[in-house]
């Protein structure tokens, strides 16, 4: 609930006047809120969201607060407590961000985080971080420029805004040796090996290049690993590369989980050897069109939808959160056709042996949890 809108309300409005792609999502760089209404109802949704950023703490309680306490609590043990490896992929990200660096953990926070936080705390973030200067508004779909420009004056502009906050200043993690994590798993049945590179920050040079590489890896059939350890030595029930872009920094992550019989260490070596055969012999031209193609493809198939995760709305805000300026796609695409072999060659010579590897073994055969630096 916000001061003009009664508890359960908001969502509840938005769904009977016929919203879809309705939701709020938080990562380590921002929180958004999207819906996609009936052009009719612009007007509906601008004064919704305006309520909710100019006077939620009105109606803030701390009734609600221990309510949704309880909310994310549940959402933390589902999510990752009772999850396959999920306290594993924890330590893991823990060790390429130790604290105090804000990405240490996950998004979602402890149990006893979320227990410790007081009214004043969410008072104060949200005074801090949730006000018009600090926020971007994207419309998209089908309305007048004119009028929509009218509305959001007329429910943004009497917001009181203050000045913009300063963005935090974040340190870039190093790491100046390897680790290696090597956790006794509770919830699933067969082992799973993760490796993770510290890499350049989302849209700077050689975040696309990350890309490119993570794809000729592990996107399809004939992609390198999954070519070699699931399809010719049927060593990996899964594998798959990623480069997980960050605002502040990245990370490349490799991941695969064993068949039954398969030992960890089975699977590091091939693993390496695929990254060895990139660094010495390179790729094709050929392996890094298959993926622009597929970076093209996917962008274009976001644009088809006006909201949600990918759509235009979402992009517009991306590039603006980001860069500073909305209109950045025909740059953002043009990154990946600047990727050559060589280049993803280069990178792959980066991911050397200062990484951090987590070894997860299921807990009927594994040995006790520690950390080997």
């Amino acid at each position: 609930g916000s001061k003009h809108v009664a508890d359960d309300q908001h969502i509840g409005m938005l769904q009977k006047l016929g919203a879809s792609d309705l939701n709020g999502t938080t990562n380590f760089d921002r929180t958004n809120y999207f819906e996609t209404v009936p052009s009719n109802l612009l007007e509906t949704a601008l004064w919704l969201e305006s309520d909710r950023m100019g006077f939620l703490l009105p109606a803030m309680t701390n009734e609600k607060l221990r309510t949704q306490k309880e909310v994310v609590k549940n959402e933390r043990r589902q999510g990752t407590e009772t999850q396959p490896y999920g306290l594993a992929e924890e330590r893991f990200w823990q060790a390429l961000f130790p604290a105090p660096h804000p990405y240490y953990g996950a998004v979602i926070g402890s149990l006893e985080d979320l227990e410790a936080a007081t009214d004043q705390d969410v008072a104060t973030f949200f005074s801090t971080w949730y006000r018009p200067s600090n926020a971007t508004l994207a419309v998209v779909g089908d309305f007048e420029i004119d009028e929509a420009k009218a509305l959001i004056e007329k429910y943004f502009g009497t917001l009181q805004s203050g000045p913009k906050p300063e963005a935090p200043v974040v340190a870039p993690a190093k790491l100046s040796a390897p680790i290696t994590i090597e956790h006794e798993e509770t919830v699933a049945s067969l082992p799973k090996i993760m490796m993770g590179w510290h890499t350049p920050a989302l849209y700077a040079e050689g975040d696309a290049t990350a890309d490119v590489l993570s794809g000729i890896l592990s996107t399809g059939r004939s992609s390198r690993l999954y070519k070699r350890l699931v399809f010719e030595k049927q060593l990996a029930q899964t594998v798959s590369a990623y480069q997980q872009s960050l605002g502040a920094q990245s990370v490349f992550t490799i991941e695969a989980i064993a068949r039954p019989g398969v030992t960890l260490q089975q699977l590091q070596t091939e693993i390496d050897a695929v990254l060895d055969e990139v660094r010495t012999k390179g790729v094709s031209e050929a392996e890094v069109q298959r993926v622009r193609n597929r970076v093209q493809t996917r962008a274009l198939n976001g644009l088809q939808a006006v909201g949600g995760f990918g759509g235009k709305s979402d992009l517009l805000q991306s590039y603006n959160h980001f860069l500073g300026e909305p209109d950045r796609l025909s740059w953002d695409l043009a990154r990946y056709e600047a990727v050559t072999p060589k280049a993803v060659q280069d990178f792959a010579k980066q991911l050397d042996d200062t990484r951090v590897i987590l070894k997860a073994t299921p807990k009927a055969s594994a040995p006790a949890a520690k950390e080997v630096k």
